[in-house]
C-alpha cells in the first residue's frame, strides 16, 4: 500500500496492550501537573493502595511530584515509562490545565512500538487523544483511576471504582456498567489529615436518564473532558476529520472549574459546526460536578446547575445530531464513584434494555 492510501490514524484496528498481573511494576507519572509534591497525602494513599489493594509495585518517575516541570521533561518521563518493558502499565496521578504542550514533544513511534495501558482523566484527555491517533489503528487507553483522586479516596476505595479500575487493570472482555446508587462531590482540604478519616458523605443519585431512540449502539468510544477538548480544536491536535468517527460512541464530562451551560452549549455547538457531532449514534453524558473548593455551591444551587448543563447539551444535540442516543449521568468523570472507559475500545449503549457494556 502507497503511503498516500495508508488508513487514517485511528481507523484501523486499535493495538488493546496486554494487561498487568499482581506483582508487576507500574509507572505513576505526573504528565499534567507535579501535585504529589504539594499535597502528598492522597498521592501517598494512592501508591500505598495500589501495592496493598491491587496488589502492584508503583515507580514514580522524577516529575511525578516536581511543579512546574517542562514539557520536555514530562514526555522524557513517558518515554521512559512505556520503553521500559519491566514497567506494564502506565498511571497518572492526577490532571492538571497545560498537558496540550507535552504533546508535540512525544515520540509517536516510540509509544507505538512500546504500546501499554494507560490510565489519566481530565487534562489527560490529551495523552488519551494522542493514543487514539496513534498508529494505523490506535492504542486503547483507559479514561479513569488516576492515583490522587480515586484510589487516594479518602476512608477507603469506593467498591464501584474499585471493580472497575480492576476489571480495566487486570480483564479483558466486557464489562457492565452499573448506576450509581449514591455520589459525592464535595470533598475535604487535601492538605488537612482529617480529611482522610472518613469516606466522603454521599447523596442519592437517580440513575442514568436516557433521551433519544430506543435503539443499540456498538462501536468504538471517543471523548473525555469537554473542556480539553475544546483546546485541542482550538490548537488543531490530536482530533482528526469529522468522518474518521463516523459510527463511535462519544463521551463526555466537565470538570471541577463547572463550567457554566452556555460554555458547554457553544464547545458542543462549534463541534457541530466542524460535522463532528454528528457522527456519533450514541453519546454518554458523565455526571456533572457541581461542587468545588473554590465554588462551593449549596444543595439547590448543585441541581440547578446539572439541570442547566443536561439542557445544553439537548439543545447542542437537538440542533445538530437530534438522532443521537443520549445517557446522562454516567458516572464517568469528576464525581465519586468513577468507572473507566476505554478510550478507543468498544462500546455498547442498549437503549432497548437500557444498559451500556464496556470492552476492556
Amino acid at each position: 500500500m502507497r503511503p498516500e492510501q495508508s488508513p487514517a490514524p485511528g481507523t484501523g484496528t486499535p493495538v488493546r496492550p496486554p494487561k498487568p498481573v499482581p506483582g508487576d511494576r507500574v509507572a505513576v507519572v505526573s504528565p499534567a501537573s507535579g501535585l504529589p509534591g504539594v499535597l502528598p497525602l492522597p498521592h501517598e494513599l494512592g501508591l500505598r493502595r495500589l501495592r496493598e489493594n491491587l496488589g502492584l509495585v508503583p515507580v514514580e518517575y522524577p516529575t511525578t511530584r516536581r511543579m512546574g516541570s517542562a514539557p520536555r521533561d514530562r514526555a522524557a518521563d513517558l518515554h521512559a515509562a512505556f520503553a521500559d518493558p519491566e514497567i506494564k502499565a502506565v498511571i497518572s496521578s492526577i490532571g492538571g490545565d497545560d498537558q496540550i504542550t507535552v504533546l508535540p514533544h512525544l515520540d509517536r513511534e516510540l509509544i507505538a512500538a512500546h504500546p501499554k495501558p494507560f490510565f489519566g482523566y481530565s487534562d489527560c484527555t490529551n495523552l488519551l487523544a494522542f493514543l487514539d491517533r496513534t498508529g494505523p489503528g490506535g492504542v486503547v487507553g483507559y479514561h479513569g483511576g488516576t492515583v490522587m483522586v480515586e484510589l487516594g479516596r479518602p476512608g477507603a476505595l469506593h467498591p464501584l471504582t474499585e471493580a472497575s479500575v480492576r476489571a480495566a487493570l487486570f480483564t479483558s472482555g466486557p464489562f457492565e456498567l452499573t448506576p450509581a446508587t449514591s455520589f459525592s462531590e464535595v470533598g475535604g482540604d487535601w492538605a488537612d489529615p482529617r480529611t482522610f478519616d472518613a469516606e466522603p458523605e454521599g447523596e442519592p443519585a437517580h440513575g442514568w436518564t436516557w433521551h433519544g431512540p430506543e435503539r443499540v449502539v456498538t462501536g468504538r468510544s471517543w471523548g473525555g473532558n469537554l473542556e480539553i477538548l475544546s483546546w485541542l480544536l482550538m490548537a488543531d491536535r490530536e482530533i482528526g476529520a469529522p468522518e474518521e468517527y463516523e459510527g463511535r460512541v462519544l463521551f463526555l464530562e466537565t470538570s471541577e472549574e463547572l463550567p457554566r451551560a452556555e460554555e458547554v452549549f457553544r464547545i458542543l455547538r462549534n463541534m457541530g459546526e466542524r460535522g463532528l457531532l454528528r457522527r456519533f449514534p450514541a453519546l454518554l453524558m458523565g455526571r456533572a460536578r457541581a461542587w468545588s473548593l473554590d465554588r462551593r455551591l449549596e444543595p439547590a444551587e448543585r441541581v440547578a446547575h446539572r439541570a442547566a448543563q443536561r439542557d445544553a447539551v439537548l439543545r447542542a444535540f437537538g440542533q445538530y445530531a437530534p438522532d443521537t442516543l443520549i445517557v446522562f449521568d454516567v458516572d464517568l468523570g469528576h464525581t465519586d464513584p468513577q468507572q473507566v472507559i476505554p478510550y478507543g475500545g468498544e462500546i455498547r449503549v442498549d437503549g432497548v434494555r437500557r444498559r451500556i457494556t464496556v470492552t476492556y
